[in-house]
């Protein structure tokens, strides 16, 4: 009978040591099997001390069940009399799902743990190879394997051995079991033994010997003739064994599988044969190979096989890894690679992946493996595999901060444990943190986190990767200012020479000049010089990553030169998120932002206000300017600040640009092309207009006072009037006037005249501001006619002498500056022309088709590439222009949605009234977004306008960049601007030549 209360003490004990179930738990205490130790309490302590003590109580009572005839008491005694076995034992049990069920199947294994010699506790290739070497075919194998795997687990679990050492013996074990089986592969095939000499090269984790409890094992194989054996054959017999040995490891048996062995990193990848002589692999790396190859082999080892033949393949080729940092396509290699890439993990697992997520295991094992590629060529110290060890060289080189070194070495340690026990629980190949609570719980407490399990177990986690994520461009920078700045005595630093590597592998052309700017900003002991240390090195990452790391850093010296005494300016930068990452993009973009930064360097705060970055509503804009304009003491004044509002507001509009398409580390780079076009051009139009305005009320004010004799309006036409005007575009102008009220016709003519020219002296005044260029050419009769009509005159031009063209050019039309009321009536007479009832005749299609087959064929600058230009060429903005408008001439009268400026509106209107295919109307809109953005980059990057790509490498590789295009892919760049406008050049002889 139960005792009264019994149970339920029973019940809170179990719940105090830890188990989650406690009845369920109480059930199996109670199983037979257990019936001599069930109420022994250093069991239960015992338990209660595991990873999840209700996992290893199950196991424990399997392992029992499983135990043949006489043995169980044996397994008893010892394990409540065996300090030592007790907690490996339970340990493994409580830590690992799989190591439960193979001791299920291998009730005696569990002896393996009864031992605790010196050698037991450490031990190396030649233990692994004598626990294996009674494995003669693939299930013994793997039943062999797991024997020492509970072994190493046992002492993991324990802390016998650290998370380095486990790996080690792991990586150990890995190299004693692609031995056993390559000696069984050859036992089944002793003709291709005999032919060939193989030897089995570990690459990865194996290779540098940190590997994980369950992960693909990488290798290459290199394989030559025996004396005397044709080669050819020798190379088929080696295949057959390399063959065979990755089956044996890699296929699932009654005894499940080991790991994959993947040979995919072998010269070709999978395309490549699969063994190799060491003269082809040398070929092939000596001309073929990528820097990323190269950093692979930074980890090779020979494991296997043949062991002179492996040792001629790794002095043969880490020669070429300590080379490849002079390789020509190093940097461009490298800029690509230190893009973390995340892409290909489902949106859903990035914030629990442990391995390739941000803050993750491979941004440590990266940086390390960049910096040897980079300082290993000259220092052999640096020679390891092994990402801590490397660590450690590096630290103590000088290449690495030791403070940085010590906290990234800690960070990897705890996210490499975290991995393992991770996979140890189901022996399955994952890096993504589980998000159940049980298993967090068990993952936690199996790290020594006992109290609050899975809140410290998140907290921790969160803590190292996030030092991971910060020290990842620390990592890289912060030594180059240590090697200029006289930081930390006794502290080793980079010489010149390794801080001058350092920066030509990140992308700098004048390692020299660049270490200058940084002595400059970072020495000294003032607060300034200090925030700068701060702020320097992840300025050196964003500056790294453009087109033009050099001039990004040249313009925050000058920036930082010109702000320096400002006490917001780097209080700014340090404090505002969002501020110093968008700084160093503009400034290494190209030269229009940052030249219009250094002629208002107060314009960096808009960096750092969300709102910052918006463009102001053209009402806004004309109430600033004009306000500045009524302030100043004389026109020069004014148009100056005109054109300071002019300035600051480019550089918004600039930055805006720059930033929507570079991206950040927090807001990837805008999807939508169209809408970033539609925003600088409407932008910049809204600007203009309202300079012109400004310029407008000076030149009044000036001459006449208050009231002009004459009502004038500025009509914008082209792309002002479309509101599509590009940072290099001039300002297509119509002049309107009518005679106020008992004012002569001829002198409001002249007051006309006379404001027209006030306006044009004021705006062309000699400044390095971007000019503002008023082009009044499409007006009637173009340079051959007066330059301002009044509303009649205009009237009775377009009644008698209008050609088709001009009745074109007013389909941008649209008032944007002077008197509304003339403006509107303006639009109002040019309507009837633009949009003619019942649409062109024939005759008028046909001119406006061989006016523009002419332009095509004069017009096009002489050396021109045709199907680069971005105005006149193949499937550029003209023709894609010209099809529109077309369009709007022969339907607009039918279809009130075609009565727009804007090129995008008129296109997509042409498609809901079905005059134009989805296709068609995509393909064309592709095409005009693409080169108006090309005509954009041109702008922001060279700082003067063109119609054309660069020929200038850098510069033609920073409009890739704005563009959306990584280093080293401009031919990319190229061909697709082909391929886009030709397909859209093929609707335009479609929809307006009629082809």
């Amino acid at each position: 009978m139960t005792v009264p209360g019994r149970r339920s003490s029973t019940f809170i004990r179990l719940l105090r040591s830890g188990f989650t179930d406690p009845s369920a738990a109480a059930r199996l205490l109670d199983a037979d099997a257990l019936a001599a130790v069930r109420t022994d309490p250093v069991l239960l302590d015992a338990l209660g001390a595991t990873a999840d003590p209700d996992l290893a109580l199950l196991g424990l009572v399997r392992l029992a069940e499983a135990q043949p005839d006489g043995e169980l008491p044996g397994l008893l005694d010892t394990l409540v009399s065996a300090k030592p076995l007790r907690d490996r034992l339970l340990g493994v049990l409580g830590a690992s799902e799989a190591l439960g069920d193979h001791l299920a199947r291998h009730p005696r294994d569990w002896l393996g743990l009864v031992t605790y010699e010196a050698a037991d506790l450490h031990p190396g290739l030649p233990e692994f190879e004598r626990g294996l070497a009674d494995a003669h075919d693939p299930v013994g194998l793997r039943v062999a394997y797991r024997r020492c795997l509970l072994s190493i687990a046992a002492r993991d679990v324990c802390g016998t051995i650290d998370v380095a050492q486990t790996a080690a013996e792991l990586a150990d074990l890995a190299t004693a079991t692609l031995r056993a089986a390559l000696r069984i592969a050859s036992a089944a095939a002793p003709e291709d033994a005999a032919l060939c000499r193989l030897a089995v090269i570990a690459m990865g984790k194996c290779g540098g010997n940190e590997l994980n409890y369950v992960s693909d094992v990488d290798v290459i194989f290199v394989g030559d003739a025996a004396p005397g054996a044709d080669e050819g054959k020798a190379l088929q017999a080696a295949t057959r064994l390399a063959s065979h040995l990755m089956r044996i490891c890699s296929e699932t048996t009654v005894e499940g599988t080991i790991w994959p062995v993947d040979a995919n990193l072998r010269p070709e990848g999978r395309n490549g044969p699969l063994v190799r002589t060491l003269a082809s692999h040398l070929a092939y790396y000596q001309r073929w190979a990528k820097t990323w190859e190269f950093q692979a082999l930074l980890k090779a080892r020979a494991v296997a096989g043949d062991e002179a033949l492996g040792a001629e393949y790794i002095a043969a080729i880490s020669p070429l890894v300590w080379q490849a940092a002079e390789r020509e396509n190093f940097v461009a290699d490298v800029q690509k690679m230190r893009r973390r890439v995340v892409d290909n993990i489902p949106a859903a697992q990035v914030d629990r992946e442990l391995k390739l997520g941000p803050g993750g295991l491979r941004d440590v094992e990266f940086a390390v493996q960049l910096l040897q590629l980079v300082h290993g060529r000259s220092d052999a110290t640096l020679h390891s595999g092994t990402t801590l060890d490397a660590l450690h060289a590096l630290a103590a080189g000088g290449y690495v901060g030791r403070a940085d070194a010590a906290q990234l070495h800690d960070a990897y340690r705890f996210l490499r444990a975290m991995e393992h026990r991770i996979q140890l629980y189901r022996l399955r190949r994952t890096h993504l943190v589980p998000e159940d609570e049980s298993d967090l719980r068990r993952l936690g407490r199996s790290l020594g986190l006992r109290t609050e399990p899975v809140a410290e177990l998140n907290k921790a986690w969160r803590r190292h990767a996030s030092v991971v994520r910060r020290l990842h461009e620390k990592l890289f920078y912060r030594p180059l200012l240590d090697a200029v700045a006289q930081l930390t005595p006794g502290e080793t630093r980079l010489s010149p020479r390794a801080a001058g590597q350092r920066l030509e592998a990140l992308g700098y052309a004048d390692p020299a000049s660049a270490l200058r700017h940084l002595e400059a900003l970072a020495s000294g002991v003032t607060r300034k010089a200090a925030i700068q240390r701060t702020l320097l090195p992840v300025m050196l990452g964003w500056f790294a990553d453009s087109a033009d790391p050099d001039a990004g850093l040249l313009n925050f010296r000058k920036v930082s030169d010109a702000l320096g005494k400002t006490p917001w300016y780097l209080r700014l930068l340090r404090d505002e998120g969002a501020a110093a990452e968008n700084l160093a993009r503009v400034l290494s973009a190209g030269r229009l932002a940052p030249d219009l930064l250094m002629r208002a360097p107060e314009a960096v705060a808009l960096l750092g206000d969300p709102e910052g970055l918006q463009p102001r509503t053209h009402e806004a804009l004309e109430q600033e300017v004009l306000a500045a304009v009524g302030r100043a003491e004389n026109p020069e004044a004014a148009v100056a600040a005109a054109r300071g509002v002019r300035r600051r507001e480019l550089f918004r509009t600039t930055a805006a640009d720059i930033i929507g398409s570079y991206g950040t580390e927090d807001n990837p780079a805008e999807e939508d092309h169209g809408a970033l076009v539609d925003r600088v051009g409407g932008a910049v139009s809204d600007l203009t207009a309202a300079t012109i305005a400004g310029a407008l009320r000076a030149a009044v004010h000036s001459h006449y006072g208050d009231t002009l004799p004459t009502r004038f309006a500025v009509i914008g036409v082209g792309r002002f009037g479309g509101h599509e005007l590009g940072y290099g575009s001039d300002a297509d102008v119509l002049f309107v006037h009518e005679p106020r009220e008992g004012v002569d016709e001829q002198e409001a003519a002249k007051a006309a005249q006379t404001v027209i020219a006030e306006m044009r002296r004021l705006l062309q005044l000699p400044t390095t501001d971007p000019p503002l260029l008023i082009d009044a050419d499409l007006r009637p009769e173009g340079r051959s006619g007066p330059l301002v009509r009044t509303l009649a005159s205009y009237a009775a031009y377009y009644r008698r002498w209008s050609l088709t063209w001009e009745s074109q050019a007013l389909l941008r039309a649209e008032p944007v500056a002077g008197d509304a009321d003339i403006g509107a009536r303006f639009i109002e007479l040019i309507d009837p022309l633009r949009y003619p009832m019942e649409g062109l005749r024939e005759d008028a299609v046909r001119e406006i088709r061989r006016l523009k087959a002419r332009m095509e064929s004069e017009r096009l600058p002489r050396g021109a590439d045709p199907t680069l230009h971005t105005k006149l060429g193949r499937g550029g903005l003209s023709d894609v222009e010209w099809t529109v408008q077309l369009i709007q001439m022969r339907h607009a009268w039918a279809e009130p949605g075609l009565r727009t400026t804007r090129t995008r509106e008129a296109l997509a209107a042409a498609h809901a009234a079905g005059l134009i295919p989805t296709e068609e109307a995509q393909i064309l809109d592709e095409a005009w977004v693409l080169a108006t953005r090309v005509r954009n980059a041109v702008m922001l990057v060279r700082g003067r306008a063109g119609d054309t790509f660069p020929t200038e490498a850098r510069e033609l590789a920073a409009v890739g960049r704005y563009l959306g295009y990584a280093e080293g892919t401009v031919g990319e760049l190229l061909d697709d601007y082909r391929r886009i406008t030709r397909r859209a050049r093929a609707v335009v002889d479609e929809l307006f030549y009629g082809a």
